[in-house]
């Protein structure tokens, strides 16, 4: 699986990376989270047509825009895409 938290590098985007880490790890699970950031992250948002930052993003599709949930609701999502 594919993780990916894309945004300007804002401190939202910074929190959404800390907290989707912590949940990998939380979940026991060795997936890696990738950090995309600035021009490139602004430019793979565009690209997957949503228009909020930051994303958390799976498999190449956004499952969360806009906000920093908890970290709950982060790792509840991390379950239900996990195979």
């Amino acid at each position: 699986m594919v993780i990916q938290v894309l945004g300007s590098g804002c401190t939202t985007c910074h929190n959404l990376y800390d907290l989707t880490v912590q949940a990998v790890k939380e979940l026991g699970f060795s997936y890696t989270v990738d950090y995309v950031i600035g021009e490139q992250g602004i430019q793979t948002i565009i690209a997957l047509g949503v228009m909020q930052s930051p994303v958390l993003a799976i498999n190449g599709k956004p499952v969360m825009t806009g906000f920093t949930p908890d970290i709950n609701v982060i790792k509840d999502i991390i379950q239900k895409h996990a195979k």
